[in-house]
């Protein structure tokens, strides 16, 4: 399969996991700044998923132009990775509907720590399918963002059951780390 078409599979997801977070946000009852500011839970969740989504899709088109085949394994990891990353709207509403408690606030941390774990396997999987000309490899190198990810989520997930809003200060941070442009798997395709 051409990775072409995979890519494009993966963006009609990506697009649809935007509508639907986006699709939970209710027009206030009411026209005042308070029925507004009733929402500002909700929104703050959306605003930090939406940012999540959109790097998983940035860093998402870096990683199949890197890539030089996709199998099997590759179809079926980045199907993984669609399918956690399909969980977030769920985890996003249930976060923003009981204004950051300890089990929601837990639950969407699991909800970022599973697509991490996944788009590890997928970065593996495309590896394995190309192990002679992956470039992927050649970038990625010790990637220091991807191992300690996955630690703050774990922390992030453990603190929300203390304060929950040290565990999305933890979520942001993650946040904050990925904002920063990774250009590793990007120059190694310039050439």
């Amino acid at each position: 399969m051409p990775k072409e078409r995979l890519a494009a599979f993966s963006d009609g997801v990506f697009a649809i996991i935007i509508t639907i977070m986006v699709l939970e946000l209710k027009v206030p009852h009411g026209d005042d700044l308070e029925a507004l500011s009733k929402l500002i839970p909700v929104f703050l969740s959306y605003v930090l998923s939406f940012i999540y989504v959109g790097i998983y899709w940035n860093n998402h088109h870096h990683l199949l132009h890197a890539s030089g085949r996709v199998d099997g394994s590759v179809l079926w990891a980045n199907m993984h990775l669609l399918f956690w990353l399909s969980l977030i709207p769920f985890a996003t509403g249930w976060t923003g509907e009981n204004h950051f408690t300890s089990l929601p606030t837990a639950i969407y941390g699991v909800a970022l720590l599973m697509p991490a774990i996944a788009w590890f396997i997928l970065q593996r999987a495309i590896i394995k399918a190309d192990p002679v000309h992956s470039t992927l490899a050649q970038a990625l190198g010790r990637d220091f963002k991807g191992k300690i990810s996955p630690l703050l989520y774990l922390a992030g997930i453990g603190i929300a059951f203390v304060s929950p809003w040290i565990s999305n200060a933890i979520y942001v941070l993650v946040a904050l780390i990925w904002l920063v442009p990774d250009r590793r798997i990007e120059n190694v395709t310039k050439h």
